[in-house]
């Protein structure tokens, strides 16, 4: 069974640092597509960032460059998003999501993503 598992979430105050994690099972990352995508209240979900498993090559949203990182370790089946510098605007929260057998050049639609973490709340407080 696939899963994905998100932790790290949790209230910080602006300018803050968060580290979230996605626990890959039941699949390895090998020649995927991971995004981490979020979803404020009264928002669409949006992405913020990728990485294609096969070479780690990136995509950041605009709101992400500069600020966060996207990192994939694929012999522990794990995929990061370091964020800092954090803003109010950034409470959200969080789904990391694969896309089986794809690649990120410029974002993923979360209409096309296979599997989806529940998700993790971040709070960034002013």
């Amino acid at each position: 069974e696939v899963q994905l598992v998100e932790s790290g979430g949790g209230l910080v105050q602006a300018g803050g640092s968060l580290r979230l994690s996605c626990a890959a099972s039941g699949f390895t990352l090998d020649d995927d597509a991971i995004g981490w995508f979020r979803q404020a209240p009264g928002k669409e979900r949006e992405d913020v960032a990728c990485i294609n498993t096969g070479d780690a090559s990136v995509y950041y949203d605009d709101s992400a460059v500069g600020r966060f990182t996207i990192t994939r370790d694929n012999v522990k089946n794990m995929v990061y998003l370091q964020m800092s510098g954090l803003k109010p605007e950034d409470t959200a929260v969080y789904f990391c999501a694969v896309q089986r057998g794809s690649t990120c050049l410029l974002g993923l639609d979360y209409h096309d993503m296979d599997y989806w973490g529940k998700g993790i709340l971040v709070t960034v407080s002013a």
